[in-house]
């Protein structure tokens, strides 16, 4: 089900795009890339401020108001389990949709307000997809779309116009391939085109202006998630985490990539430098970020034969586990709490695995976790 909402997610995502002919081009432009880079970098308050410049200097623009929202965009895609800034981000994209509409009852083919609403009306259903809303994400996605194809009739030589191309050339055809039960929906939507989705984002990825990082960001997770294509992961996410070194997603993809290539000697570097980050207070490193950087670390020692740190990572990550996790336990908690009980087994602190193999079999299944349990309150792990 996770795996379905994410792909909803990046259907409905629509970039937004900057066509400013009319002003003062090099100003506009150092100010969006200026602004743009500070919210990648979590910079929250020198993106607002910058932004604030824009709302000032370009009142009649939409790309103030819109940049203004993927601040706040960030601050949830951070911690997605938060719903605080919510109803802010609504009524911030609702601005942006009413300015841009203001705009196109004047000049029904300014491209700036059709770019513009159309982002915001993708970043609007993305939300609502993730929140499970989905017919008014889906109303969302179906008036967003054809902008898109709008905006390309106006510019077709913005090469950031190829990211929404790109998203959904990909994922239209690997939607049905993956899930049949979408296939008959789209029959509503045009056909796609995976490779040729490639291609267009890996072209906004190396020659685009605005677009350039988010491209990036769909390849990394892209030949990550879809293509297990560690390779071409690894070169994306290297790319990010070099231009954007405390931003806690990238970094953490970065880590994950080596996890599944087992590779823990270079993983445990990147989530250790997740854990400091977290234990400093690093904007956007919470709780969710310092509990999967103990659990990793807690699989080095593991892999490394080393009970005692073995513990000691798995304890942290247990008692975070039991503060962030909600209706049930994460498959963090439960493997955790598993493999803590192990390493105290290995400690000779029997009376401790045995009260922890007793908590995973009051946990719900995960894998063969009961039965690993079981195992072992019978014969100590060795």
């Amino acid at each position: 089900m996770m795996k379905l909402k994410i792909i909803f997610v990046l259907l409905l995502f629509l970039p937004a795009f900057v066509n400013a002919q009319d002003y003062d081009w090099v100003k506009f432009d150092s100010l969006l890339i200026t602004g743009i880079n500070q919210i990648y970098s979590l910079e929250f308050n020198k993106a607002e401020k910058t932004f604030d410049i824009v709302e000032k200097d370009y009142p009649t623009h939409p790309a103030g108001k819109f940049f203004k929202a993927m601040i706040t965009w960030w601050k949830i895609l951070v911690d997605l389990e938060n719903e605080s800034y919510d109803n802010k981000f609504f009524s911030q994209l609702e601005s942006v949709i009413d300015m841009c509409n203001n705009i196109l009852d004047k000049n029904p083919k300014n491209a700036d307000a059709i770019f513009y609403k159309g982002g915001a009306l993708g970043f609007r259903g993305r939300l609502r997809a993730i929140r499970e809303s989905w017919f008014k994400a889906a109303l969302d996605g179906k008036e967003a779309l054809p902008l898109v194809f709008k905006a390309y009739e106006l510019n077709p030589n913005n090469i950031d116009l190829q990211l929404g191309f790109g998203i959904y050339n990909y994922y239209a055809e690997v939607i049905p391939e993956k899930y049949p039960a979408v296939k008959p929906f789209m029959i509503f939507f045009p056909k796609g085109d995976k490779n040729k989705g490639l291609k267009q984002l890996e072209n906004v990825a190396f020659n685009g202006r605005y677009a350039k990082i988010e491209s990036r960001y769909f390849l990394m997770t892209i030949y990550f998630q879809y293509e297990d294509d560690m390779v071409n992961a690894r070169k994306y996410a290297e790319l990010l985490v070099k231009q954007f070194p405390n931003n806690p997603v990238f970094e953490k993809y970065y880590g994950t990539i080596f996890v599944k290539n087992n590779d823990y000697i270079s993983a445990e570097k990147i989530f250790r430098d997740i854990l400091i980050k977290s234990q400093k207070n690093y904007t956007g490193y919470n709780l969710r970020f310092e509990r999967e950087a103990t659990y990793y670390i807690g699989m080095y020692f593991k892999l490394a034969n080393r009970p005692d740190s073995t513990a000691f990572y798995f304890q942290k990550c247990v008692d975070i586990s039991k503060k962030v996790d909600k209706d049930e336990e994460s498959g963090f908690q439960i493997n955790a709490t598993l493999y803590l009980a192990m390493a105290y087994d290995q400690l000779g602190l029997r009376e401790k695995a045995v009260k922890y193999y007793n908590d995973v079999l009051n946990m719900k299944e995960r894998g063969d976790s009961h039965s690993q349990a079981e195992k072992y309150l019978k014969i100590p792990y060795k």
